[in-house]
């Protein structure tokens, strides 16, 4: 295992991590902090990033063509040309656009019941009680919102646990890839199912995920970072190439429950969201 300090912050990166309420306004009743925690936040990443060179940030609004951050970096090559290195997902949107622009919430401050919700509608049949990936922050349900990040490496890596799988000690400062879907839970066995959508295998000599879905849209393609809200109030300092699905596909939620149980990224449950970046000085023009 690389137990180098950067493989460390690389795989924490994308964990969920702790970060302290920026302000007391937690409304207890409905379990959401008040916009004044978020716009704290917000003010927090601005100060501890102005001036001290930090690339463009993300999530964002893949809609929102703004961008002014000066710092540039050559895009990622084509995944299929890459080395896949982990899947992992988070409840609700982490990006903002195409058909999941519904603000969940401003949630626990802790990335938690935040970020954004497919906007389609569902039958009662799709929305049938069912539970999948229970955690200490509560189980998926049919009607969830999930954003699952395809992570690719130009390093020679394998797929397996944490961010830290995209680093080798051949190659510390890899090209960096996430090719992202957002998919919504139905309760419905015609569905797609998860597991084949997270299927990987050897392709063309490289790890790959073989069936990233197609039919979602074109994706739109910009430079940011790594995300999770261990970043609400500092920066991330990992370049990342990312191409965002506008368009939601519908899964099983039986077969994400599944995947939860039995998979090589050591993956069993939902992971928090990093608030949705807005500072034009913090994003990339697309």
């Amino acid at each position: 295992m690389i137990r180098s300090s950067m493989v460390v912050a690389f795989a924490a990166s994308f964990t969920l991590g702790t970060i302290a309420l920026a302000g007391s306004g937690h409304d207890d009743h409905h379990g959401q902090v008040s916009d004044q925690v978020i716009a704290d936040q917000r003010a927090a990443l601005a100060r501890n990033t102005q001036g001290k060179g930090f690339g463009p940030q993300s999530p964002r609004d893949i809609d929102a063509r703004e961008g002014r951050n000066p710092i540039l970096f050559s895009a990622a090559p084509a995944y299929q040309d890459m080395h896949l290195c982990n899947i992992h997902f988070h409840k609700n949107a982490e990006h903002k656009g195409g058909e999941f622009t519904e603000y969940a919430g401003n949630g626990d401050g802790h990335g938690y019941q935040s970020g954004y919700k497919y906007t389609g509608k569902l039958s009662a049949d799709e929305l049938e009680p069912a539970s999948a990936c229970p955690s200490k922050h509560g189980a998926l349900s049919p009607g969830d919102t999930i954003e699952v990040h395809y992570v690719h490496s130009t390093a020679q890596v394998q797929p397996g646990p944490t961010l830290g799988s995209c680093l080798s000690d051949a190659i510390k400062n890899p090209q960096l890839r996430v090719e992202t879907q957002v998919y919504v839970l139905v309760n419905d066995s015609n569905a797609l199912d998860f597991r084949e959508l997270t299927k990987h295998g050897v392709k063309n000599g490289r790890p790959q995920a073989l069936n990233i879905p197609n039919h979602t849209g074109t994706p739109i393609q910009y430079a940011g970072s790594t995300t999770g809200p261990g970043y609400n109030e500092k920066g991330s300092p990992f370049q990342v190439t990312w191409s965002v699905r506008p368009k939601v596909a519908k899964v099983n939620i039986a077969t994400v429950d599944a995947w939860c149980e039995d998979n090589v990224f050591n993956e069993d449950h939902a992971h928090g969201v990093r608030n949705l970046v807005i500072n034009p000085d913090l994003l990339s023009e697309i």
